[in-house]
């Protein structure tokens, strides 16, 4: 099923990577393989320059490992090794708050993952106004959330895309911040991406987390990249007296916890390169295959590395 409310040509093409803070990298890297199916395609330490393209300096040398599902091919999960930060909790500060993955039965993953290293903190459920897809949400072993969905229905019409396997790849990266407005137009003017319909929704994963009512809603919306089935959501959480939610925890200088940081294709650097932390430049690896990419820091303090692909 489509609601999209614009039809216009985006600038963000899909997503390409995704990259998680993990406490313990050998751990982290076999509950990939072991659960998900995930196989590792690149191993090694964080060059200098790469993290200062980041403007995180201080997680130069971090080990790493680039995973990807089985059935893919260019699309990664990058895992890299950091303390954990003390106050850090998923689903109650700004910047990226989860990674969703397209699966191909989300019962039968719930039932593998109810022994593994995978917190479930969300059983399958249909969602509220698209019943067909069905989602569960769980968190992974560094504190990163991840949300696994499937469609029920008719895949071929689907907003989602078709799983290339048991677990597939992300196809929705989910930001927080307090200014749902702002996020909204900074995304959708800056990168002409497609609107979907705002919705006032109940999220029981984040109302647990931040301890709000069961009332409560958030304001959020999933807004669209050229490629079918890329996706950014956008969630505003309830800040003021007595809300949890702020600032992510952690070193200034070193990749966020949790969820961390999301890598996207865009056809021209020209139109971000005033915005990059440091100027573009090539990096080697799996992600980048000699490609040039910067990072702009996004309006609720995300960091959104962006590859060329002109």
């Amino acid at each position: 099923m489509s609601d999209w409310t614009t039809f216009t040509d985006p600038q963000l093409l899909r997503i390409a990577a995704t990259t998680a803070s993990v406490p313990d990298l050998d751990a982290a890297e076999a509950g990939y393989a072991d659960y998900l199916g995930f196989v590792a395609v690149e191993r090694g330490a964080l060059g200098a320059d790469l993290v200062a393209s980041w403007g995180r300096p201080g997680s130069a040398g971090a080990r790493f490992v680039t995973m990807r599902a089985a059935g893919e091919t260019d699309t990664f999960v990058r895992l890299v090794e950091a303390p954990a930060v003390a106050g850090y909790r998923p689903l109650t500060s700004f910047g990226w708050t989860a990674f969703e993955i397209i699966v191909d039965d989300v019962h039968a993953l719930a039932a593998r993952l109810a022994t593994s290293p995978f917190e479930i903190i969300g059983a399958p459920r249909p969602l509220q106004f698209m019943p067909s897809i069905v989602a569960m949400q769980a968190v992974g072993p560094g504190g990163e959330c991840l949300y696994f969905t499937m469609e029920s229905g008719d895949r071929e019409s689907s907003i989602l895309p078709p799983p290339s396997g048991f677990v597939g790849r992300t196809f929705i990266t989910v930001c927080a911040g307090e200014d749902f407005g702002a996020m909204l137009r900074w995304y959708v003017d800056r990168f002409a991406l497609r609107e979907r319909p705002v919705r006032q929704s109940k999220v029981d994963i984040i109302q647990r987390a931040q301890r709000l009512s069961s009332d409560e809603t958030i304001e959020l919306s999933a807004i669209g990249m050229r490629q079918r089935g890329n996706l950014l959501e956008l969630d505003g959480y309830p800040v003021g007296a007595g809300r949890v939610a702020g600032p992510r925890p952690g070193d200034p200088k070193m990749l966020p916890p949790g969820n961390a940081l999301v890598t996207l294709e865009i056809e021209q650097l020209a139109s971000v390169a005033a915005l990059a932390i440091a100027p573009p430049a090539r990096h080697d690896g799996a992600i980048y295959a000699g490609r040039r990419s910067c990072t702009i820091t996004g309006p609720a303090g995300e960091l959104l590395e962006l590859i060329e692909v002109d």
